[in-house]
Protein backbone atom coordinates (compact mmCIF):
# COMPACT_ATOMS: atom_id res chain seq x y z
CA UNK A 1 0.00 0.00 0.00
CA UNK A 2 1.36 3.41 -1.03
CA UNK A 3 2.23 5.74 1.82
CA UNK A 4 0.28 8.98 2.14
CA UNK A 5 2.40 12.12 1.96
CA UNK A 6 1.46 14.25 4.95
CA UNK A 7 2.41 17.92 5.18
CA UNK A 8 2.86 18.68 8.87
CA UNK A 9 2.46 22.43 9.41
CA UNK A 10 3.83 23.75 12.69
CA UNK A 11 5.60 26.84 14.01
CA UNK A 12 4.13 29.89 12.33
CA UNK A 13 4.43 33.50 13.42
CA UNK A 14 1.87 33.83 16.23
CA UNK A 15 2.46 34.38 19.94
CA UNK A 16 1.99 30.61 20.33
CA UNK A 17 4.84 29.62 17.99
CA UNK A 18 6.82 27.66 20.58
CA UNK A 19 3.78 25.65 21.66
CA UNK A 20 3.08 24.84 18.01
CA UNK A 21 6.64 23.64 17.43
CA UNK A 22 6.49 21.40 20.49
CA UNK A 23 3.11 19.98 19.46
CA UNK A 24 4.34 19.49 15.90
CA UNK A 25 7.36 17.51 17.01
CA UNK A 26 5.26 15.17 19.14
CA UNK A 27 2.79 14.69 16.29
CA UNK A 28 5.70 13.91 13.96
CA UNK A 29 7.02 11.28 16.36
CA UNK A 30 3.57 9.69 16.82
CA UNK A 31 2.64 9.43 13.14
CA UNK A 32 3.03 5.88 11.83
CA UNK A 33 5.93 6.06 9.35
CA UNK A 34 4.77 2.78 7.80
CA UNK A 35 1.62 4.62 6.65
CA UNK A 36 2.88 8.15 6.08
CA UNK A 37 5.70 10.06 4.47
CA UNK A 38 5.78 13.11 6.72
CA UNK A 39 7.26 16.43 5.60
CA UNK A 40 7.39 19.37 8.00
CA UNK A 41 6.64 22.92 6.89
CA UNK A 42 6.96 26.04 9.04
CA UNK A 43 4.53 28.61 7.54
CA UNK A 44 6.75 31.43 8.80
CA UNK A 45 9.52 30.37 6.42
CA UNK A 46 8.33 27.56 4.15
CA UNK A 47 5.25 28.76 2.24
CA UNK A 48 7.10 28.88 -1.12
CA UNK A 49 8.25 25.29 -0.57
CA UNK A 50 4.70 24.25 0.32
CA UNK A 51 3.41 25.80 -2.92
CA UNK A 52 6.11 24.02 -4.91
CA UNK A 53 5.33 20.65 -3.28
CA UNK A 54 1.52 20.97 -3.37
CA UNK A 55 0.91 18.42 -6.13
CA UNK A 56 2.86 15.77 -4.16
CA UNK A 57 0.94 16.25 -0.89
CA UNK A 58 -2.03 14.00 -0.05
CA UNK A 59 -3.17 15.71 3.15
CA UNK A 60 -2.06 18.39 5.60
CA UNK A 61 -2.08 18.35 9.39
CA UNK A 62 -2.30 21.90 10.72
CA UNK A 63 -0.64 21.98 14.13
CA UNK A 64 -0.67 25.76 14.42
CA UNK A 65 -2.12 27.90 17.20
CA UNK A 66 -3.23 31.52 17.23
CA UNK A 67 -3.24 33.95 14.34
CA UNK A 68 -2.24 32.91 10.81
CA UNK A 69 -2.86 29.30 11.70
CA UNK A 70 -6.03 28.83 13.71
CA UNK A 71 -7.98 31.75 12.24
CA UNK A 72 -8.77 30.47 8.74
CA UNK A 73 -5.86 32.05 6.88
CA UNK A 74 -3.75 28.91 6.38
CA UNK A 75 -6.92 26.93 5.73
CA UNK A 76 -7.79 29.24 2.82
CA UNK A 77 -4.23 28.98 1.53
CA UNK A 78 -4.40 25.18 1.51
CA UNK A 79 -7.74 25.30 -0.30
CA UNK A 80 -6.15 27.46 -3.00
CA UNK A 81 -3.45 24.81 -3.35
CA UNK A 82 -6.00 22.00 -3.46
CA UNK A 83 -4.57 20.25 -0.39
CA UNK A 84 -7.06 18.49 1.93
CA UNK A 85 -6.49 19.33 5.61
CA UNK A 86 -7.85 18.24 8.95
CA UNK A 87 -10.11 20.30 11.16
CA UNK A 88 -12.35 23.27 10.55
CA UNK A 89 -12.47 25.24 7.33
CA UNK A 90 -12.04 28.96 6.76
CA UNK A 91 -15.41 29.95 8.23
CA UNK A 92 -15.34 27.78 11.35
CA UNK A 93 -11.72 28.65 12.08
CA UNK A 94 -12.33 32.39 11.76
CA UNK A 95 -15.49 32.34 13.88
CA UNK A 96 -14.00 30.29 16.71
CA UNK A 97 -10.90 32.50 16.80
CA UNK A 98 -13.06 35.58 17.29
CA UNK A 99 -14.29 35.54 20.90
CA UNK A 100 -16.94 38.21 20.27
CA UNK A 101 -18.43 36.47 17.21
CA UNK A 102 -18.35 33.16 19.10
CA UNK A 103 -20.31 34.63 22.01
CA UNK A 104 -23.01 35.93 19.71
CA UNK A 105 -23.35 32.59 17.93
CA UNK A 106 -23.46 30.68 21.23
CA UNK A 107 -26.28 32.97 22.37
CA UNK A 108 -28.16 32.45 19.10
CA UNK A 109 -27.81 28.70 19.60
CA UNK A 110 -29.30 29.09 23.10
CA UNK A 111 -26.10 28.12 24.92
CA UNK A 112 -25.55 29.73 28.34
CA UNK A 113 -22.67 32.23 28.41
CA UNK A 114 -21.42 34.58 31.10
CA UNK A 115 -22.70 38.19 30.82
CA UNK A 116 -20.30 40.40 28.86
CA UNK A 117 -19.59 43.76 27.26
CA UNK A 118 -17.39 44.64 24.28
CA UNK A 119 -14.95 47.55 24.62
CA UNK A 120 -13.10 49.35 21.85
CA UNK A 121 -9.64 50.85 22.19
CA UNK A 122 -9.77 54.58 22.88
CA UNK A 123 -13.35 54.64 24.15
CA UNK A 124 -14.21 56.98 27.00
CA UNK A 125 -14.88 55.82 30.57
CA UNK A 126 -14.54 52.05 30.04
CA UNK A 127 -14.74 51.42 33.79
CA UNK A 128 -18.15 53.08 33.92
CA UNK A 129 -19.38 51.00 30.96
CA UNK A 130 -18.25 47.76 32.61
CA UNK A 131 -19.56 48.67 36.08
CA UNK A 132 -22.99 49.45 34.63
CA UNK A 133 -23.44 45.88 33.29
CA UNK A 134 -21.13 43.64 35.32
CA UNK A 135 -19.88 43.22 38.87
CA UNK A 136 -16.25 42.61 39.75
CA UNK A 137 -14.32 40.39 39.35
CA UNK A 138 -14.40 40.34 35.55
CA UNK A 139 -12.33 38.62 32.87
CA UNK A 140 -10.69 40.74 30.14
CA UNK A 141 -9.80 39.02 26.85
CA UNK A 142 -8.50 40.26 23.48
CA UNK A 143 -10.97 39.69 20.65
CA UNK A 144 -8.59 37.10 19.19
CA UNK A 145 -5.61 35.11 20.61
CA UNK A 146 -5.55 31.72 22.31
CA UNK A 147 -3.78 30.05 25.25
CA UNK A 148 -5.05 32.86 27.53
CA UNK A 149 -2.62 35.34 25.92
CA UNK A 150 -3.57 38.89 26.91
CA UNK A 151 -6.15 37.63 29.39
CA UNK A 152 -6.55 39.12 32.87
CA UNK A 153 -8.87 38.55 35.82
CA UNK A 154 -9.66 41.92 37.42
CA UNK A 155 -11.15 42.10 40.92
CA UNK A 156 -10.79 45.86 41.42
CA UNK A 157 -12.27 48.58 39.13
CA UNK A 158 -9.06 50.59 39.64
CA UNK A 159 -7.09 47.84 37.89
CA UNK A 160 -9.39 47.51 34.89
CA UNK A 161 -7.69 50.05 32.63
CA UNK A 162 -4.31 48.35 33.08
CA UNK A 163 -5.86 45.03 32.04
CA UNK A 164 -7.50 46.69 29.03
CA UNK A 165 -4.16 48.12 27.93
CA UNK A 166 -2.72 44.59 27.97
CA UNK A 167 -5.63 43.24 25.90
CA UNK A 168 -5.49 46.17 23.48
CA UNK A 169 -1.88 45.34 22.64
CA UNK A 170 -3.34 42.42 20.68
CA UNK A 171 -6.65 43.81 19.36
CA UNK A 172 -8.59 47.07 19.05
CA UNK A 173 -11.59 45.33 20.63
CA UNK A 174 -11.71 43.23 23.75
CA UNK A 175 -14.28 41.17 25.58
CA UNK A 176 -15.01 41.82 29.25
CA UNK A 177 -17.11 39.10 30.82
CA UNK A 178 -18.43 38.30 34.26
CA UNK A 179 -16.03 36.09 36.18
CA UNK A 180 -17.72 32.83 37.21
CA UNK A 181 -16.18 30.78 40.01
CA UNK A 182 -16.72 27.10 39.35
CA UNK A 183 -15.31 23.87 37.98
CA UNK A 184 -13.46 24.34 34.70
CA UNK A 185 -14.02 21.56 32.18
CA UNK A 186 -13.38 21.02 28.51
CA UNK A 187 -15.40 18.97 26.05
CA UNK A 188 -13.75 17.36 23.03
CA UNK A 189 -15.76 16.61 19.88
CA UNK A 190 -14.66 14.34 17.02
CA UNK A 191 -16.20 13.82 13.58
CA UNK A 192 -17.51 15.50 10.46
CA UNK A 193 -21.19 14.79 9.86
CA UNK A 194 -21.57 12.31 12.72
CA UNK A 195 -20.17 13.85 15.90
CA UNK A 196 -18.85 12.02 18.93
CA UNK A 197 -18.41 13.71 22.32
CA UNK A 198 -15.31 12.37 24.07
CA UNK A 199 -14.97 12.11 27.87
CA UNK A 200 -14.80 15.49 29.62
CA UNK A 201 -11.58 16.73 31.20
CA UNK A 202 -11.65 18.61 34.51
CA UNK A 203 -8.96 21.28 34.88
CA UNK A 204 -7.60 22.26 38.30
CA UNK A 205 -4.89 24.97 38.17
CA UNK A 206 -2.20 24.65 40.83
CA UNK A 207 -2.15 26.78 43.98
CA UNK A 208 0.18 29.31 42.32
CA UNK A 209 -2.34 30.11 39.56
CA UNK A 210 -5.63 31.97 39.83
CA UNK A 211 -6.78 30.55 36.49
CA UNK A 212 -5.67 28.29 33.62
CA UNK A 213 -3.31 30.87 32.10
CA UNK A 214 -0.48 30.39 29.58
CA UNK A 215 2.03 29.34 32.23
CA UNK A 216 -0.43 26.96 33.92
CA UNK A 217 -1.23 25.40 30.53
CA UNK A 218 2.34 24.70 29.49
CA UNK A 219 4.39 24.29 32.67
CA UNK A 220 4.68 20.56 33.48
CA UNK A 221 2.93 19.76 36.76
CA UNK A 222 1.36 23.22 37.10
CA UNK A 223 -2.16 21.91 36.55
CA UNK A 224 -4.02 18.83 37.66
CA UNK A 225 -6.20 17.37 34.92
CA UNK A 226 -8.78 14.67 35.62
CA UNK A 227 -10.39 12.63 32.85
CA UNK A 228 -13.22 11.73 32.98
CA UNK A 229 -14.26 14.85 34.91
CA UNK A 230 -15.78 14.27 38.36
CA UNK A 231 -19.33 15.24 37.42
CA UNK A 232 -22.62 13.39 37.79
CA UNK A 233 -24.08 11.66 34.76
CA UNK A 234 -26.69 14.33 34.01
CA UNK A 235 -24.16 17.18 34.13
CA UNK A 236 -21.70 15.18 32.03
CA UNK A 237 -24.29 14.53 29.33
CA UNK A 238 -25.38 18.17 29.27
CA UNK A 239 -21.78 19.42 28.98
CA UNK A 240 -21.07 16.97 26.16
CA UNK A 241 -24.25 18.12 24.41
CA UNK A 242 -23.14 21.75 24.81
CA UNK A 243 -19.74 20.91 23.30
CA UNK A 244 -21.44 19.41 20.24
CA UNK A 245 -23.86 22.35 19.94
CA UNK A 246 -20.98 24.84 20.21
CA UNK A 247 -19.08 22.91 17.52
CA UNK A 248 -22.08 23.12 15.21
CA UNK A 249 -22.89 26.74 16.06
CA UNK A 250 -19.42 27.81 14.89
CA UNK A 251 -19.51 25.62 11.74
CA UNK A 252 -16.59 23.51 12.95
CA UNK A 253 -15.46 20.29 11.28
CA UNK A 254 -13.25 17.35 12.18
CA UNK A 255 -12.63 18.10 15.81
CA UNK A 256 -12.87 20.84 18.41
CA UNK A 257 -12.56 21.38 22.14
CA UNK A 258 -14.96 23.66 23.99
CA UNK A 259 -14.06 25.11 27.40
CA UNK A 260 -16.85 25.49 29.97
CA UNK A 261 -17.44 26.38 33.62
CA UNK A 262 -19.79 24.41 35.88
CA UNK A 263 -21.23 26.61 38.66
CA UNK A 264 -24.41 26.48 40.77
CA UNK A 265 -25.94 23.65 38.73
CA UNK A 266 -25.35 25.63 35.52
CA UNK A 267 -22.87 25.15 32.70
CA UNK A 268 -21.47 28.21 30.91
CA UNK A 269 -19.76 27.96 27.53
CA UNK A 270 -16.53 29.98 27.36
CA UNK A 271 -14.82 29.37 24.02
CA UNK A 272 -14.10 26.75 21.37
CA UNK A 273 -10.65 25.69 20.14
CA UNK A 274 -10.50 24.46 16.55
CA UNK A 275 -6.87 23.34 16.83
CA UNK A 276 -6.45 22.13 20.42
CA UNK A 277 -3.02 21.47 21.87
CA UNK A 278 -1.64 18.25 20.40
CA UNK A 279 1.14 17.01 22.61
CA UNK A 280 0.48 13.54 24.03
CA UNK A 281 -0.43 15.07 27.41
CA UNK A 282 -2.61 17.87 26.02
CA UNK A 283 -6.29 17.95 26.94
CA UNK A 284 -7.70 16.64 23.65
CA UNK A 285 -5.39 13.59 23.44
CA UNK A 286 -6.19 12.89 27.12
CA UNK A 287 -9.90 12.79 26.27
CA UNK A 288 -9.20 10.54 23.28
CA UNK A 289 -7.13 8.21 25.46
CA UNK A 290 -10.01 7.96 27.95
CA UNK A 291 -12.19 6.92 25.01
CA UNK A 292 -9.72 4.14 24.17
CA UNK A 293 -7.84 5.90 21.38
CA UNK A 294 -4.04 6.19 21.46
CA UNK A 295 -2.33 9.37 20.26
CA UNK A 296 -1.25 7.64 17.05
CA UNK A 297 -4.79 6.33 16.46
CA UNK A 298 -6.20 9.82 17.04
CA UNK A 299 -3.90 11.21 14.34
CA UNK A 300 -4.98 8.41 11.98
CA UNK A 301 -8.61 9.37 12.61
CA UNK A 302 -7.97 13.06 11.97
CA UNK A 303 -6.31 12.22 8.66
CA UNK A 304 -9.26 9.99 7.73
CA UNK A 305 -11.66 12.85 8.49
CA UNK A 306 -9.57 15.27 6.42
CA UNK A 307 -9.62 12.97 3.41
CA UNK A 308 -13.35 12.30 3.90
CA UNK A 309 -14.03 16.04 3.58
CA UNK A 310 -11.33 16.71 0.97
Amino acid sequence: MKKLTVALLCGGASAEREVSLKSGQQVYEALDKDKYEVVKYDPRDDLPKLVNDADKIDVALIILHGRLGEDGTIQGFLELLGIPYHGSGVLGSALAMNKIASKKLYEKEGLPVSPYVVLEKGMEKPVKVVSKSLSFPVVVKPEHEGSSIGLSIVDDPLKLEDALEIAWKYDTKCLVEQYIDGIEITGAVLGNRKLEALPLVEIIPGDNYTFFDYEAKYTPGATNEICPARLDEATTKKAQEYAIRAHRALFCKGYSRTDMIVADDNIYVLETNTIPGMTQTSLYPQAAAAAGMSFSQLLDRLIELALEEG
